[in-house]
């Protein structure tokens, strides 16, 4: 059975400012490189970097391939 609601202020949750462009999107950056993993497949290998995104929790993080994420953000390495 639902039952009303009681309004308590500790149950507002602060929204993070995110800039937004004209067409609605938004630049992703990254933020710290969470883990490292080699990919091998039959003939070669593929180092991978897992990346915490900003605005994004550690759940969220991607794994990119290392090369371009040291081309994009050398900063991070």
């Amino acid at each position: 059975m639902l039952r009303y609601y009681h309004f308590d202020p500790s149950h507002v949750v602060p929204v993070e400012e995110i800039e937004v462009r004209s067409d609605l999107t938004f630049e992703e950056e990254p933020v710290q490189i969470l883990d490292r993993d080699v990919k091998v497949l039959r003939r070669k290998s593929v180092p991978l970097v897992k990346v915490l995104w900003r605005n994004h929790g550690s759940e969220e993080a991607t794994w990119e391939p290392e090369e371009a994420m040291r081309q994009q953000c050398p900063h991070l390495f």
